[in-house]
């Protein structure tokens, strides 16, 4: 360890242009660091991002594992569920059937685990952590000390929604969105007591990591960028952790205010959202509030949510297509320009979840028209994925896959939200297996492809080895059919009225001959999340035992393929690299006088002039001009 450490010492100090504060931040990161202080409390991000990304692997697991649970009810009403005793206990009841409290709190934190935790956490957190200073050239984060607390308000966070699942009266079950009254009085429901107080404490936790993490990932972008990596040359993946960061930054403290409330009205006997309430025919002493008002807080943060979770995504993809497809990107500035349009229109449309709560029809007319133009810069995106793709010479790796798979279903699920966007629909479909449908493919199918396909694309850079292709192709069959099996029927029963979140459909006439098809969807939920174990063991065993990595596998032009293929704290040693072209020159004719194939990276001039008696400042000037005119040619 001495000896790596001295040879690494004077490799810097060789380096001429290396700054005073670089060389004491690089000896400040190459001291001895003890296990806890390194892997378990460190600031350096890429550990920071490792510890989001397994954090949230556990969580999917187990909020998926939950609607196998709940979709065995569904598919299969009658059958006995006695072998599950021994995992969820009395929730089994004496008939050895699922109790029907329980059936709701399953789906109350199946949906509360896969948006937050999972979603945001797990996709946000694990990748604007890893990729933001790895693909702006910065050393670490603004703030390490920051970084480390939000993952580990995370944790707690994580801890109590754990604790809740295990308290005698279950879980919180009053929806994932847990509207009240049945959130606001401890006394309705086994679900409103203890584990939906728990269930408040924890997301009031989890907001606080979620603010930290994006005051700090928003001044590292403004900040720390490396010489030349202005933001015309920021890849596509900074822009989305960007916008994101600063969706979270505005629209999480709403969800806290509401929290906040909602916990006075339980705890403090308020009366914000309650009024003329009735339970055992004994009437409540509240007054004069009003649940809507919590309807309005909740999705103020709700449906930026819903693009807090997907702009990462498609981040991610942009990064994994134009790369795969060997191709710059279609259309740079327009998809910069589509960010940010979805970023300032999900703030203005939060109402169209409301259409059924009585709003004035003008007003909904309102809504309803935002909602639709937001369909223009999505349709940007979704164009631009595709013209990328037309023509490129596609290498067809386990991330492309999921990439396109993404597109996919970002398409077919957007289409759908188009029909619900119009408020004399949505009035007929609201609370229906055909909103299921919508949101589990346009956001919450599409945002888990792309945090697969972000797992298998950096997987080397973060381990230093490669996953199974083989098992990754099967995974992604497995899953992207099963997906489909799954959520593509639900829009035919939703328009036949099916409604969503009932424990059992078998009493109503109507419903009966969906009874087939509902067994046939939790056969296909079975198999999609059994192809989760498929990756789950591939991702665990190649971090030990896979293949070892390459420097640069996939033939990528971002800076973080410069670093070493295990990057210590400072990522770099010696000097950052400096950038002088934007992230997508795929298919150059010229690239191999650089001694590259049909790439080049960012940090390679666009016009090396070795043999200059020039000055170096005024060399570096020309180089500067020629690159700009460059640049206007290529995005402009």
């Amino acid at each position: 360890m001495a000896t790596h450490i001295h040879n690494e010492s004077a490799s810097i100090d060789a380096l001429h242009h290396e700054h005073t504060q670089e060389h004491a931040h690089e000896h400040e990161h190459h001291h001895e660091e003890s296990f806890i202080r390194k892997y378990i409390f460190s600031e350096d991000h890429k550990i920071i991002s490792k510890q989001f990304l397994i954090t949230g692997l556990f969580w999917a697991f187990l909020g998926g594992l939950m609607s196998v649970i709940f979709r065995l009810q569904l598919g299969f009403p009658e059958m006995k569920l006695e072998f599950l005793r021994p995992l969820l206990g009395t929730w089994i009841n004496e008939t050895g059937k699922l109790d029907p409290n329980f059936y709701l709190a399953l789906v109350t934190m199946h949906g509360t685990i896969m948006v937050f935790f999972v979603l945001t956490a797990g996709l946000s957190g694990t990748f604007s952590n890893f990729l933001i200073p790895l693909q702006i050239g910065a050393r670490d984060m603004a703030s390490g000390f920051l970084n480390m607390l939000s993952y580990w308000f995370f944790f707690a966070s994580s801890v109590v929604m754990f604790i809740s699942l295990f308290v005698e009266t279950g879980p919180a079950a009053g929806g994932w969105v847990v509207y009240p009254p049945l959130s606001a009085l401890p006394q309705a429901m086994p679900g409103s007591g203890l584990g939906m107080t728990l269930w408040l404490v924890s997301m009031s936790l989890f907001i606080v990591s979620t603010l930290l993490g994006g005051i700090n990932y928003i001044t590292t972008v403004i900040n720390l960028r490396t010489q030349g990596m202005s933001f015309a040359r920021l890849p596509l993946t900074i822009w989305a952790f960007f916008v994101t960061a600063v969706l979270g930054l505005l629209s999480f403290p709403v969800l806290f205010a509401a929290a906040l409330l909602l916990i006075f009205d339980r705890s403090l006997g308020t009366s914000f959202y309650l009024s003329e309430i009735y339970i055992g025919g004994e009437a409540l002493p509240n007054m004069g509030g009003s649940p809507i008002l919590y309807q309005h807080l909740f999705w103020f943060l709700g449906h930026p949510e819903v693009y807090i979770v997907l702009l990462p995504a498609l981040g991610i993809t942009s990064e994994i297509i134009a790369t795969n497809a060997r191709k710059p990107i279609f259309g740079y500035k327009a998809m910069v320009g589509s960010i940010l349009g979805i970023g300032f229109l999900s703030f203005i449309v939060w109402a169209h979840h409301m259409f059924t709560s009585g709003m004035d029809p003008f007003l909904g007319s309102v809504f309803m028209f935002l909602t639709l133009i937001i369909a223009v810069p999505s349709a940007v995106k979704a164009f631009n994925y595709i013209t990328t793709l037309w023509r490129g010479n596609i290498i067809f790796t386990p991330a492309m896959l999921f990439s396109v798979g993404l597109v996919s279903l970002f398409i077919s699920g957007g289409v759908t939200g188009i029909i619900l966007g119009n408020n004399a629909l949505d009035i007929q479909l609201h609370d229906t297996y055909f909103v299921v449908a919508h949101f589990h493919l346009v956001m919450g199918s599409a945002s888990f492809f792309g945090m697969v396909a972000g797992i298998y694309h950096w997987f080397p850079k973060m381990f230093g080895r490669m996953m199974d292709e083989k098992l990754g192709y099967i995974h992604f069959w497995l899953t992207f059919i099963g997906v489909y099996l799954v959520f593509f029927p639900m829009h035919y029963m939703g328009i036949a009225g099916f409604p969503r979140r009932y424990y059992s459909f078998t009493g109503f006439d109507a419903f009966k001959s969906f009874v087939d098809l509902n067994a046939f969807m939790s056969v296909a939920a079975i198999i999609a999340f059994s192809a989760q174990l498929i990756f789950a063991f591939n991702f665990f065993y190649s971090m030990f035992r896979g293949r070892r990595a390459p420097q640069n596998p996939w033939g990528s032009n971002t800076l973080e393929w410069t670093a070493p293929i295990n990057p210590g704290h400072g990522n770099w040693i010696g000097d950052i690299p400096k950038v002088y072209r934007w992230a997508y020159d795929y298919s150059k004719p010229n690239a191999d006088k650089d001694g590259f194939t049909d790439f080049i990276p960012q940090n390679i001039p666009l016009y090396q002039t070795p043999h200059s008696n020039l000055p170096h400042e005024q060399e570096l000037a020309k180089i500067q001009e020629a690159e700009d005119r460059e640049m206007k040619k290529l995005v402009g």
